[in-house]
């Protein structure tokens, strides 16, 4: 369990976050189209695992924007922004904002992932949506860069996120 803030105020998630050098775990999440896909459907690529409490607030809506400014133009990596939003509103942010170069998924039929990945907010106003984080893996799915944001109004180091895919 690690804690994080909410405007100062401490809230707790539901574990850690994969380790750096570890094997991110698998996961199936819900795309804009209702399928059901997992790490596999991005074999091949690096990953930016940009995990949002909704994108229906200020800092997740700026993240993803940033996300898809400065690493939208790279065939090598996919950004997979990650919430309990419902496809059809992340589908509505993305047209309205033209964030069309980053891949929204959400967690409508499965929880799963937020235990798996330690991310899953277990008390305070925000329990059962996650917490902000960002990680890079490589081809392999290997962890290369973990950062659970330590106040969910922060945003994240997109910098150190960057650097990690080399």
């Amino acid at each position: 369990m690690a804690e994080i803030t909410l405007q100062g105020n401490p809230i707790h998630t539901s574990g850690e976050l994969p380790a750096i050098g570890s094997t991110a775990p698998d996961f199936s999440l819900t795309d804009g189209e209702l399928n059901d896909v997992s790490l596999k459907d991005f074999a091949g690529k690096k990953k930016v695992l940009s995990i949002v409490p909704s994108l229906d607030t200020g800092v997740c809506a700026t993240s993803t924007k940033v996300f898809n400014e400065r690493l939208g133009g790279r065939d090598d990596v996919v950004v997979l922004v990650i919430s309990a939003d419902l496809p059809f509103a992340q589908a509505r942010f993305c047209s309205a904002e033209g964030t069309d170069r980053v891949k929204t998924l959400s967690m409508m039929r499965d929880k799963h992932f937020a235990k798996d990945y330690g991310v899953l907010i277990s008390d305070g106003p925000l329990a059962g949506i996650t917490a902000r984080a960002v990680l890079v893996l490589d081809e392999n799915d290997r962890v290369l860069h973990a950062q659970l944001v330590p106040e969910i109004a922060q945003e994240p180091d997109y910098d150190a996120a960057i650097a990690a895919l080399g």
